[in-house]
């Protein structure tokens, strides 16, 4: 495979470093907040957080300081639903609902290779990094025949950047001529997918502690998936020991499809194949009556929640308040570029807030939940809440530190809210286990230039191909 413009070698190490006199939300379980605090890293974990300054004896001598004031230092932000393949296919059907939005894509995806596949998931990932995103997982679902080794070819570019990532191994065996919605030259052959989703496993899934890259088993959704896949990739997981994810209850037509094919819910379908569990994240969750919210809780599922997605396709709003209060483990996801065009993780925290206070009133959802829904919630929906989501002593160092001191929000009496509420902070640093990824607003492990280059060409070819 070519196409690895603006390559670099492993992402910059900062060693030992202290940050001191910053504001410091740790998103602990006790919520613990620093007005001028210090945070110490070493050997790629946390060594110590608190107020004020660092202890004399918290680093080596040759450990680096950053002056944090005006800075507010949160944990790195994890993303739980995405598509990177999409961001080729940006600014398409900008006025359709999911079912015809699929419809009009799917052709268009149908063309995709590994070359191009490189290209989206570096442009997906510098929209993901530079505002905050440490961890992110990608649903990639369309394996076209001939199309080369696309999960490799992401896998590839999350190296390059140097981000946590959870590749999700998706697939689709229903197709049109079945009664599913995608049409059948972008489907797979059920066995063939359990298959060629094994072997993903075995190449990449990475099991140890701190790993940099996890495999989830993700076939599709329920009008694009046989009962027999689904039922199937749930034993593929548990055999293996990993995560299980697909999309649930996304629009009220999905709704519709379910009860009119399968006489019950999307929850109650899923369910019925071995799919609750506190193994599992759902995408979306827009349309959970209140007995699915409860077999969720129950089930300790996830949801990864994608508000701007779901406002740009006219799905609805997701019941967050109720999800939490229930005590379902609810993220954060930008989903597909292609229905959510900034590809942004940063911005998702304000527009899940606002549609939270939109859909259940001014208290249903506050400025501290938000963030604790993209990072220790998300951490939660991956599996990786004992080692990231929150500043803690001993977890991995995925931090993100940003500038509250610029003309946008110098002054803001709430640092928290400057973040949940404001405009999004420009980055000072982003750590990925104390490798510096973002520093002063600029990606330090890839040329960003490069890479538009690189998108740019893809997309050109994925247009041709279409003739578009």
């Amino acid at each position: 495979m070519t196409g690895m413009t603006g390559r670099h070698p492993e992402p910059e190490h900062a060693g030992d470093l202290i940050i001191e006199g910053a504001a410091i939300a740790t998103v602990d379980a006790a919520g613990t907040e620093h007005a001028a605090g210090h945070l110490v890293v070493a050997g790629g974990r946390i060594s110590a957080v608190g107020a004020g300054p660092a202890p004399a004896s918290a680093a080596g001598a040759g450990a680096r300081r950053v002056d944090g004031g005006g800075c507010l230092v949160t944990p790195g932000l994890v993303n739980t639903h995405h598509h990177f393949f999409q961001w080729l296919t940006r600014g398409l059907a900008v006025d359709a609902d999911l079912f015809s939005w699929l419809t009009a894509l799917y052709p268009r995806w149908a063309l995709l290779d590994d070359e191009m596949e490189h290209a989206a998931a570096l442009g997906s990932l510098v929209a993901l990094v530079s505002t905050g995103c440490t961890t992110t997982m990608d649903h990639h679902y369309v394996f076209p025949p001939g199309a080369g080794d696309l999960l490799a070819a992401e896998i590839g570019a999350a190296r390059q950047i140097g981000v946590r990532f959870h590749p999700a191994r998706g697939s689709m065996d229903l197709g049109r001529s079945a009664g599913g919605l995608p049409p059948d030259e972008v489907v797979e052959d059920t066995d063939e997918a359990l298959a060629a989703t094994e072997e993903a496993l075995g190449r990449f899934h990475d099991p140890s502690p701190g790993s940099l890259l996890r495999v989830a088993v993700a076939p599709c959704s329920p009008f694009s998936v046989s009962p027999e896949l689904l039922s199937g990739a749930a034993a593929l997981a548990r055999r293996w020991g990993v995560r299980l994810h697909t999309h649930l209850a996304e629009t009220a037509e999905e709704d519709a499809y379910c009860l009119e094919r399968f006489g019950c819910t999307p929850t109650e379908y899923v369910e019925s194949l071995g799919w609750l569990g506190d193994d599992v994240w759902v995408a979306h969750g827009v349309h959970l009556a209140g007995p699915a919210r409860r077999r969720l809780a129950l089930t300790r599922t996830g949801v990864a929640h994608c508000p701007s997605s779901n406002g740009r396709l006219g799905a609805g709003t997701a019941p967050v308040p109720e999800l939490l209060a229930a005590g379902v483990p609810v993220g954060l996801g930008v989903d597909g570029t292609a229905s959510n065009e900034s590809g942004q993780l940063g911005p998702v925290l304000r527009a899940a807030l606002l549609a939270g206070r939109a859909r259940s009133g001014p208290t249903a959802l506050g400025t501290r939940a938000v963030l604790e829904m993209a990072t220790m919630g998300g951490a939660r929906c991956l599996g990786r809440q004992e080692e990231i989501g929150s500043l803690e002593v001993g977890k991995l160092a995925d931090i993100a530190v940003w500038r509250l001191d610029t003309a946008a929000h110098a002054g803001i009496g709430d640092p928290v809210a400057a973040l949940t509420l404001g405009s999004l902070p420009p980055l000072r640093l982003l750590l990925v286990g104390g490798r510096v990824v973002v520093e002063d607003g600029t990606l330090r492990t890839v040329d960003a230039h490069a890479v538009a280059r690189e998108v740019q060409r893809a997309s050109a070819r994925l247009a041709a191909r279409a003739g578009a």
